[in-house]
């Protein structure tokens, strides 16, 4: 649902994104540069951040590369305090890198737990504590990019669900927080889409793995579209952003008839968890 339009408010033109040497971190910092925003590129691969910083000038933007591990809280204090030193400020800020996994409670090494839970969850939050006064002063907008993992919450994904269920709330309750403030919150929670996420992906059986590059190389929406998405929704101060049509349709399901979405989706992960 709609609030107030934040167009006017987010004048400065200044976004930092995390995990933007690749993927859907790089279509919105291109994205963002076609408006001639000045865009912090941000990746723990300092190549990839260097290069998408590249791309973001020819397209029209400002940008600064930063190497940043979001499991580290003094990378992004490093970040935040040269965004504030260069920039002044900051309008934008877009909690986006993160890895895969997949495998049951039971399978999932708890050390696999931890490294999910600490890139994927914990990386947002440490994300959001670091940017939120800086866009408390400009009244900017905070972005999570969860996954529609956290609605479907499938089974064989138990250690990815978790954490990307944890990132809605955690924007949920962050938007509660700081609406008085003048914060918008924006959550993003795609489906399947191309993009190389199982560069990281850890699981229990090369099957799991070969089902999840399947459904993301037969993807009808792509991370361009994800990011127009969310470029949308932040324009517009949505809070809720799910691209794809089908799972929009799945949600309502789940919201309306909760048996109903559960059956449905045993009898399309029976195979994924086999």
């Amino acid at each position: 649902m709609s609030n107030d339009s934040t167009s006017d408010r987010l004048a400065g033109k200044r976004i930092a994104i995390t995990g933007a040497g690749s993927g859907l971190g790089r279509e919105l910092a291109l994205r963002y540069a076609q408006e001639g925003w000045r865009v912090a590129v941000t990746d723990i691969q300092t190549g990839r951040a260097r290069r998408v910083a590249g791309e973001v000038n020819e397209a029209g933007g400002e940008a600064i590369a930063q190497t940043l591990d979001t499991t580290k809280v003094e990378d992004f204090d490093a970040l935040l305090a040269r965004i504030e030193q260069e920039w002044g400020g900051l309008d934008v800020f877009v909690n986006n890198a993160g890895v895969s996994n997949a495998g049951s409670v039971v399978d999932t090494p708890l050390a696999d737990w931890d490294w999910m839970l600490d890139i994927n969850l914990m990386g947002a939050v440490r994300g959001s504590r670091a940017a939120l006064p800086m866009l408390r002063a400009s009244r900017g907008h905070l972005i999570n990019i969860a996954s529609f993992a956290a609605v479907a919450n499938a089974p064989g994904m138990a250690a990815y669900n978790v954490a990307k269920s944890g990132v809605l709330s955690l924007s949920e309750s962050i938007r509660g927080e700081e609406h008085d403030n003048g914060v918008g919150v924006t959550v993003a929670c795609p489906a399947f889409f191309a993009t190389n996420l199982l560069e990281s992906f850890r699981g229990t059986n090369d099957r799991q793995r070969a089902m999840v590059d399947k459904l993301m190389q037969r993807a009808k929406v792509s991370a361009a579209d994800v990011a127009d998405d969310i470029h949308r929704a932040v324009r517009e101060n949505e809070f809720l952003v799910i691209s794809h049509r089908t799972a929009r349709w799945q949600y309502r399901m789940k919201r309306l008839s909760p048996d109903t979405f559960f059956n449905a989706v045993l009898k399309a992960t029976r195979s994924f968890t086999r």
